[in-house]
């Protein structure tokens, strides 16, 4: 790993979310021409030439893509220089780029965060459009996106709610979202409750805190809506939701390499299906290569409806706008284009000139989400028993991890692990040191790539078995490397299970824990509050009911759970399920990060019901 002494947390941090914001893709790299153009945007005093040898030194791969490490051994020899004391300055001066100075507490002396007003703009449109109709929102809804709005449209968690539940459905019980009569007590449960919903749908929130939320601060509150959004228009662009998608085959692919591509990766592929029927040429990104509108028009071209479906009127593109020789003027028109089609949301004709990527990839998603203009094959040999959608297990660990901030970003469970550098990064977050030294990095080469994997594999194995000390009988590094369920599965429990039970030894001052303390601990807290409801164990049946949950948050904070909103006798499933979402719910809103869902409480899976009781149990011992 690249020496960081010269950088504070803080600084760390900036750069690593720095570092994000050009890596769209989250696979780790940015390609050394966005270096070069952040630098140019800069207006450093770098010249073309020392731009590229600096580059040329650091780029070991060969092939112009810069790792997160040699990104900050380029800043680390900026910083030396006096190039970095104009760094700052210039950065902020960049047009749409707001700078705010860091007040908190963690904020080192003279700190500058900076926001994107163009993300401000953007997402302020997106949100009025989705909650126009929310009666609960009408005290912030529609919010002006030329002003700060936003910021305190957050501050009483009840939009942030609604945006995380637009995403994905269900996430949170409408119940338990305070709603009238605002205090700071029941702003602060929001807030608490939107946090730890959007870790569980696999936001990363570790550096956001409810009062970062409630003071509005401008970086975090659109790094957090990014991510919630970005989850929403990312839901279905995948093989299991979407078996059309399988029309982008091209010849000599297979359907398993199509199934690992993630969903930037699927939408860039499906641009250039579309380019190619249009016989216009290919893009590489949604940047440099769309600023000038051209491909945008011959895909709006080609998804627009033809009118040869039932019920769905044609709907023709003007492309005159093609004419247009000012590139503001014909993205401008492209646009209004776009708009015939119900889809311009997220970028303005200047961000399209720009090439903002972050907002273009956007606005291809929700276009992609209208408009897919792409038939399910008939005739193609394909099984498609193979296609199948991930369990919520799987989807559950997969949150679990992206919502600690694993980079690469977990899109696939298996496909993704295949080279264990996401299970060296949980190692490192259940205290378990890696050596990194031993650890290869990609990009692997063509030839020898799969090896280089499986190395990594088998040191992922060794140190779940030697220094972890997990049960891994049986499981040898190329399990993981080729994916298999089972045993997968088996490490990344035992992950999860570490990583909550660590958190439980962390509050009790480093004393073990185990199942049968975790039960104990339960039954104690429930019979010193006067209820009836005990655990025998964490297959008790009666947990099918949520009431044993739901007695337990009420004996935490006294008073929280309306009774009334439940049945707590002779249950049907619909009934049962009705408490456990609200049991969910109101153990996030007290302050438990939970990663299990609903379902898991209703048909007791006892892995799922040990996290719930985990949390809780930590959250009671935080309040003696």
């Amino acid at each position: 790993m690249a020496s960081t002494t010269h950088f504070s947390e803080e600084e760390m941090a900036e750069l690593q979310e720095a570092f994000s914001k050009v890596d769209i893709s989250g696979n780790g790299f940015i390609h050394a021409n966005d270096l070069t153009d952040v630098l140019k945007a800069a207006n450093l005093p770098l010249p073309g030439y020392k731009a590229r040898e600096l580059i040329q030194n650091l780029t070991t791969t060969g092939d112009g893509r810069i790792s997160f490490d040699e990104f900050i051994s380029i800043f680390q020899n900026l910083k030396s220089d006096d190039v970095a004391k104009s760094f700052r300055k210039q950065i902020n001066k960049k047009e749409g780029i707001c700078a705010i100075g860091g007040t908190s507490e963690q904020s080192s002396a003279g700190t500058q965060h900076s926001y994107s007003e163009e993300e401000k703009y953007a997402f302020v449109n997106w949100i009025n459009k989705a909650l126009e109709k929310d009666p609960d929102c009408k005290h912030v809804v529609p919010m002006n996106p030329e002003t700060d709005d936003l910021f305190q449209a957050v501050g009483d968690g009840i939009v942030l709610c609604k945006m995380i539940n637009f995403s994905v459905p269900d996430t949170i019980d409408e119940r338990t979202i305070n709603k009238k009569k605002l205090t700071p007590f029941t702003i602060q449960e929001n807030l608490n409750l939107a946090l730890n919903s959007a870790s569980a749908i696999g936001c990363h929130v570790v550096n956001i805190g409810a009062e970062d939320l409630k003071e509005g601060k401008p970086y975090l509150v659109l790094g957090l809506l990014w991510q919630v959004i970005k989850i929403g228009l990312f839901a279905d662009i995948e093989i299991s939701r979407n078996e059309a998608l399988i029309a982008l085959l091209r010849e000599g692919e297979s359907l398993e390499d199509l199934m690992k591509l993630s969903p930037e990766e699927l939408l860039l592929k499906w641009t250039n299906y579309h380019l190619e029927n249009a016989g216009y040429n290919k893009v590489n990104n949604f940047s440099s290569d769309i600023k000038d509108s051209r491909a945008y028009y011959h895909l709006l071209n080609q998804v627009a409806p033809k009118g040869d479906e039932e019920g769905i009127p044609a709907i023709t593109i003007d492309m005159s706008g093609l004419r247009e020789k000012d590139d503001v003027q014909r993205a401008e028109c492209m646009l209004q284009q776009a708009e015939r089609l119900g889809c311009r949301q997220f970028v303005t004709a200047t961000d399209v000139v720009r090439g903002n990527p972050k907002l273009n990839l956007a606005f291809i998603a929700n276009l992609f989400n209208k408009y897919p203009a792409l038939h399910k094959p008939e005739n193609q040999d394909i099984d498609w028993n193979s296609i199948e959608g991930e369990t919520r297990e799987e989807r559950t660990f997969r949150n679990w991890m992206n919502s600690l901030g694993v980079n690469p970003r977990v899109n696939h469970l298996y496909s993704d692990l295949s080279d264990a550098l996401v299970i060296f990064q949980l190692y490192e977050k259940i205290k378990v040191p890696v050596d990194w030294n031993r650890v290869n990095k990609p990009p692997y080469p063509k030839l020898g790539g799969n090896m280089k994997k499986l190395e990594n594999c088998n040191y992922a194995v060794e140190l779940g078995k030697n220094q972890a000390k997990f049960s891994l009988v049986g499981i040898a590094g190329q399990d993981l490397n080729e994916g298999n369920r089972t045993l997968t599965l088996a490490l990344i429990w035992q992950l999860m299970r570490r990583y909550t039970l660590n958190i439980l030894e962390d509050i009790g001052g480093g004393e073990k824990v185990n199942d049968e303390i975790i039960v104990s601990w339960v039954n104690e807290t429930l019979t010193a509050a006067g209820k009836d409801s005990t655990i025998s164990s964490f297959k008790d049946s009666k947990i099918s009911t949520s009431m044993p949950v739901l007695d337990l948050i009420d004996a935490i904070q006294p008073g929280s759970i309306k009774y009334d909103l439940l049945k707590t006798e002779d249950l049907n499933d619909e009934e049962k399920l009705n408490n456990a979402k609200y049991a969910i719910s109101m153990a996030r809103k007290i302050g438990a990060r939970v990663y299990a869902l609903p379902e898991d409480l209703v048909e007791v899976k006892p892995k799922m019901v040990m996290t719930v009781f985990a949390c809780l149990m930590g959250k009671g011992m935080k309040k003696v």
